[in-house]
């Protein structure tokens, strides 16, 4: 994998560069779907964590829950819901503006003084696009796309899942990437583009010693 390529997934859309991973364990908690749907979804979320290397826990010390992930049919849904507001700046000029974008998705981070990241909240709105995908491959796209800071235009093109053999799984460079900035001896944030030189070196070490098999299902 060429560092460039890894460069590309963290490089905004003003040109800036910025990685960031969780700081604490993850704890997630999902609203607007089913107990089937559930298990689903906290069960990627786990997988994805697992691949990190990261953990997970039942309660945040200092927020409850760090991770709020909200499924719902259209954007006006989300004022109605009780202090969502205290905790997302802005919330109903925000949902306007996702509204008129036609958007289906929106992730919203906070960071630690560290620059790690200590909480996220996921809105998926469940337009005919993401309501046609299989329950579990949309979770899994979910929980990797909030494992990381990625750039906002990391997966406009491409997704992070590919099909193998008919069966969906987290594409080998995206689950390398996500393993190498896990890594302990690599920072919980950067902002220097160099940053994805060291990711590019641990990726490629690591696929071949696995024999490039780094999927993840």
């Amino acid at each position: 994998m060429r560092a460039e390529d890894v460069a590309t997934l963290f490089t905004r859309s003003d040109g800036s560069y910025l990685f960031a991973r969780w700081g604490r364990p993850i704890v997630p908690v999902v609203f607007g779907v089913d107990d089937a749907t559930l298990a689903v979804v906290k069960g990627a979320i786990e997988a994805v964590v697992v691949l990190a290397g990261h953990k997970m826990a039942g309660l945040d010390p200092e927020l409850g829950v760090n991770l709020m992930l909200f499924f719902l049919r259209d954007w006006a849904e989300l004022p109605q819901v009780p202090g969502l507001d205290h905790l997302v700046p802005d919330l109903g000029p925000l949902c306007q503006r996702l509204s008129e974008a036609d958007a289906n998705q929106y992730r919203f981070f906070r960071f630690d003084p560290a620059g790690a990241i200590k909480a996220a909240f996921v809105f998926v709105r469940l337009d005919a696009a993401l309501g046609a995908m299989a329950a579990e491959d949309l979770a899994l796209c979910q929980a990797a796309e909030v494992i990381c800071l990625w750039s906002d235009r990391a997966f406009t093109a491409s997704s992070p899942l590919a099909t193998v053999g008919g069966r969906v799984i987290l594409r080998p460079d995206i689950a390398g990437v996500i393993r190498a900035g896990y890594d302990r001896t690599m920072p919980v944030m950067a902002q220097d583009a160099a940053h994805a030189l060291r990711l590019a070196a641990r990726v490629n070490a690591a696929l071949q010693a696995l024999g490039k098999d780094g999927s993840l299902g």
